[in-house]
């Protein structure tokens, strides 16, 4: 009963630990793909007041090398042709053309994947056409404190796993004992030992099986005691017409008959003397007799 609760409650964490741990470990993995793009975006608006002003090429590889993305080597712009001037990038380009033109078409920021991650594509609509800001996401920013996170799920739910079963190995604890002491003094109270009693303790149902048990040892005790007592006083009221009928028996003189008499009254004193042994011994149940020598009585 111990193992089987263990077993049920370790199968059952397990499921809803897994139900619950699954979904929040791919949710946390999607907030931080998020984060990451979301910063992403805002760097790449901060280019746009920029633009707005200058399209300069020289202005502009200043203002992108002096931004947090650009020094990192992670913003390009891709300029228009303006005025009659030609297009041009500035900074470390990693977008394919086909998307920084598409993102300039639909006038709406886009990601793309790249070799090692991601780029986001934010449009800036200038006087003369619509710029694009680039701005690459490598996949370990993507990617950012999401390990950190599934160890700390998994541990938590190690945990969880672990302590339900050490709580249900206490339940099942609480609720063998009783039943192992139940089945102990049963098995006493067979072999004669009338003292064997079960506290009165545990789960509600074991707590009244002990007290039905108890119940049932003292009534067998009772009974026995009942038992030795009628054997006491059946044995004390035979024993005067036993006498009168061994003195008629020896008065009898020879012959089969008498012989026959004589016979019939010992083995009557026999059962008398073997009724009045048993007063003071315990009943060992059915199917168990005394061993010779203890509490047997021999034949005269």
């Amino acid at each position: 009963m111990r193992w089987a609760l263990v077993k049920v409650c370790l199968a059952v964490t397990t499921m809803v630990v897994v139900a619950f741990a699954v979904p929040l470990g791919l949710v946390v993995k999607e907030m931080a793909r998020d984060r990451a793009l979301s910063n992403a975006e805002r760097h790449a608006a901060g280019m746009g007041p920029t633009l707005s002003i200058t399209t300069d090429r020289e202005e502009l590889t200043r203002a992108v090398a002096t931004s947090e993305a650009g020094g990192d080597g992670r913003m390009a712009v891709h300029v228009p042709a303006v005025g009659g001037a030609p297009a041009f990038e500035v900074g470390d380009p990693r977008a394919d053309a086909r998307a920084v033109a598409a993102t300039r078409e639909e006038g709406r920021a886009r990601i793309t994947g790249v070799p090692g991650g991601f780029v986001v594509l934010q449009p800036t609509a200038l006087s003369s056409g619509t710029a694009v800001v680039e701005i690459y996401v490598p996949e370990a920013e993507v990617s950012k404190g999401v390990t950190t996170a599934w160890l700390v799920l998994a541990g938590v739910g190690v945990a969880l796993v672990i302590g339900s079963v050490a709580v249900a190995d206490r339940l099942g604890v609480r609720m063998v004992q009783p039943a192992k002491r139940l089945v102990g003094a049963a098995h006493a109270l067979g072999e004669g030992k009338l003292g064997a009693r079960v506290p009165e303790e545990g789960p509600t149902e074991l707590r009244l099986a002990a007290v039905a048990f108890n119940s049932m040892a003292d009534q067998v005790v009772q009974l026995l005691a009942n038992e030795r007592e009628l054997a006491a006083d059946l044995s004390h009221r035979l024993r005067t017409p036993l006498t009168v009928l061994r003195l008629n028996a020896a008065s009898l003189g020879d012959g089969s008959a008498a012989e026959q008499t004589r016979t019939a009254v010992e083995t009557l004193e026999r059962e008398v003397d073997t009724l009045a042994a048993r007063r003071g011994r315990p009943s060992r149940g059915p199917g168990r007799r005394p061993a010779p020598g203890r509490g047997a009585t021999p034949p005269r």
